[in-house]
């Protein structure tokens, strides 16, 4: 026990710095923290004070690796670090995401059976996490309603001809010799109206 109590005094000077750097942890934490009035300019605005004022505080030669870490560690998430407080329905925090992920993935294994959703994220990618969250929406049949039937025509055209090449793969991997043939065909009228 005397051991213990006596090595104290050695990481008094860590304890110390770690005390020091935990302020601006602490600011950062509070900026980014969500609430119902904030923006994303606004929270932009709070983290380029909070970062400005780290760097002119935080000036000793043992601070410049925290500096440094915070500013890089910000600058490379920059770009989507505000997205959620704009839009309320994005998860906000790693754990949200992750649990978003998680219920996401039950709900495919309850309806297909499948252990693996690999193919189904392919297939239909961004439009299950889409379609899930947005029936959890309020508002949802109100929102849908203010889409014009030529928007919904133009994104529909789109995704189905995102989709095409994944049901071209698999129609060709199911039978190959088929595909061909039906492919051979469509070439021949077309060639036959030039």
């Amino acid at each position: 026990m005397v051991r213990i109590f006596s090595k104290i005094g050695d990481q008094t000077s860590r304890y110390e710095a770690v005390s020091r750097w935990s302020k601006p942890v602490a600011h950062i934490a509070t900026a980014l923290e969500p609430d119902e009035d904030k923006t994303s300019e606004t929270v932009e605005w709070e983290m380029t004070q909070v970062l400005n004022w780290l760097k002119q505080t935080y000036k000793k030669e043992n601070d410049s690796l925290m500096v440094n870490n915070v500013t890089n560690y910000s600058r490379g998430f920059w770009k989507g670090l505000f997205t959620c407080y704009d839009h309320y329905f994005i998860p906000r925090t790693n754990n949200d995401l992750e649990q978003f992920f998680r219920r996401t993935k039950a709900c495919h294994r309850r309806i297909t059976g499948l252990r693996n959703w690999n193919s189904y994220i392919i297939r239909n990618g961004e439009m299950i996490v889409l379609v899930d969250d947005a029936l959890r929406q309020k508002h949802v049949i109100a929102r849908l309603r203010a889409v014009s039937y030529e928007t919904y025509m133009q994104r529909k055209a789109r995704w189905n001809e995102r989709l095409s090449e994944g049901v071209q793969r698999r129609r060709f991997n199911r039978n190959p010799h088929t595909f061909l043939q039906q492919l051979e065909a469509q070439w021949d009228q077309i060639a036959s109206v030039c």
